[in-house]
């Protein structure tokens, strides 16, 4: 699944060259533990903005605060994306992808913002290969238009699922990521991806939202499949 697991920050805090060069010097595992922290008065947002609105519903008038992307896109903002890994010689069970990162606030999604004249299909192919290294086969299906917090942005999403069939057994592939990119790759049976979940509650990671609903489906899948014991 391609949905990011990040650590809180921590108490260490570096500047930005601090920070990267700190990256360069350690390795992967452990880059999620430094982060940066920067206050900045930001007069042209790059992504999002803060705006005030007035809200009047069943004679209750009030106000709220909305945080808008600035230039939203006529359609898809970003792409999740939900990979299929499959032996087509049963030597491994179905699995998925997921991605360990720590995301400051920054002009970056892990799975992609929708370049200009290409489709959200198109996009999930092209970052699934450019931050995990898999090449998918082909899209097993798309979502409709998603948002994840209306009451707070107007950003929204699509899920793409793709399909990543291999012969035989798994072999991992190198990734192709950008400079400045730290991200860890994770390889889980979608049977037991509710315990790896778990696993990293328990390590002070925290899940993102979607994963976890996708946990959630499937184990609720699985019990459902069960037969009712007789009383």
């Amino acid at each position: 699944m391609l949905f990011n697991l990040s650590r809180p920050p921590t108490a260490l805090r570096r500047s930005t060259s601090e920070f990267l060069q700190l990256c360069r010097q350690l390795p992967s595992a452990r880059r999620a533990l430094y982060v940066t922290s920067r206050s900045k008065t930001m007069s042209e947002p790059k992504v999002i903005s803060v705006e005030g609105l007035s809200s009047s519903e069943a004679n209750v008038s009030g106000s709220l605060r909305n945080a808008p992307r600035v230039h939203p896109p006529a359609l898809m903002a970003s792409v999740a994306i939900l990979a299929l890994l499959r032996s087509e010689s049963n030597k491994f069970p179905p699995s998925t992808i997921i991605i360990e990162q720590y995301r400051p606030p920054v002009d970056r999604h892990v799975v992609g913002l929708i370049s200009e004249g290409e489709s959200p299909e198109q996009t999930a192919i092209r970052e699934l290969e450019e931050e995990t290294g898999f090449k998918a086969s082909g899209v097993v299906q798309s979502s409709p238009l998603l948002v994840s917090d209306p009451g707070m942005t107007n950003a929204n999403m699509k899920l793409v699922t793709v399909d990543v069939p291999f012969p035989e057994n798994l072999e991992m592939p190198a990734q192709k990521l950008d400079p400045g990119e730290f991200i860890q790759v994770r390889i889980v049976e979608l049977a037991k991806l509710r315990a790896e979940l778990q696993a990293y509650e328990r390590k002070g990671f925290v899940i993102d939202a979607k994963l976890d609903h996708l946990a959630s489906g499937f184990e609720l899948a699985e019990k459902l499949r069960q037969p009712k014991s007789s009383t």
